[in-house]
């Protein structure tokens, strides 16, 4: 008899170039290497700024990619993270990503963010993430999780995101939830409850209204 196991890494690791995760992120980035490609030949050099990155993000691209194609990325995270020393082509800024008043209008060729703009806060912060990212770079390319997809991507549960919040609540209050850890009060469970507030296709469209939305489907097939 053989016994298959999954690690939990080997799908959920984003520090793993292995695990499943990291295999999508790789696929999903295709569209903008390919805008890499078009600023490189337009302009000779591509600056980018990544709103809430990591330079262990641009791993999924190859340094050699990186350097023929004369990349910088800016990446931009909240004052309260640390910042790491600039280096490479990275250059790293302290900021909100709802105000980014420290950068010129259309001051890099891209803008991207992944899996960000469901964390910064209720509409009206979503409204200024959308449009402070349209108006700094000239090209953006953002990504986030659909509110349709039946997998919470954050605790990794099915179905959970579209329970009544009050429910929701009770549930994180009272136990630990996939990656969300069970919360001390219900001060606590709100916050974790409202720290990913998901967005449709239709409300993602309305933030960015010139973009080209593009819906990643993934189907598991199993083997026996």
């Amino acid at each position: 008899m053989k016994v298959f196991a999954i690690r939990k890494n080997y799908l959920f690791d984003y520090n793993s170039n292995n695990s499943l995760v990291s295999k999508f992120r790789t696929k999903r980035i295709a569209p903008m290497m390919e805008l890499i490609e078009a600023a490189s030949i337009k302009y000779g050099s591509v600056n980018i700024v990544d709103i809430g990155g990591t330079e262990q993000y641009w791993n999924i691209v190859s340094r050699e990619f990186l350097d023929r194609h004369k990349v910088t990325i800016t990446i931009v995270n909240l004052p309260e993270f640390e910042s790491p020393t600039n280096h490479g082509p990275f250059i790293f800024v302290a900021a909100d990503g709802c105000n980014l008043s420290a950068f010129d209008n259309e001051a890099f060729h891209i803008a991207h963010s992944n899996s960000v703009i469901e964390h910064v806060g209720d509409w009206a912060r979503k409204v200024q993430f959308a449009t402070e990212l349209s108006r700094v770079a000239k090209q953006y390319f953002i990504q986030t999780p659909n509110y349709w997809f039946p997998i919470e991507p954050h605790c990794m549960l099915p179905f959970i995101h579209w329970l009544p919040k009050p429910i929701l609540v009770s549930l994180v209050a009272s136990f630990k939830l996939g990656n969300w850890k069970r919360a001390g009060s219900i001060d606590e469970a709100v916050r974790i409850v409202e720290s990913a507030r998901l967005v449709d296709k239709k409300m993602f469209q309305a933030l960015f209204k010139d973009a080209t939305i593009i819906t990643e489907r993934l189907i598991f097939f199993l083997n026996p």
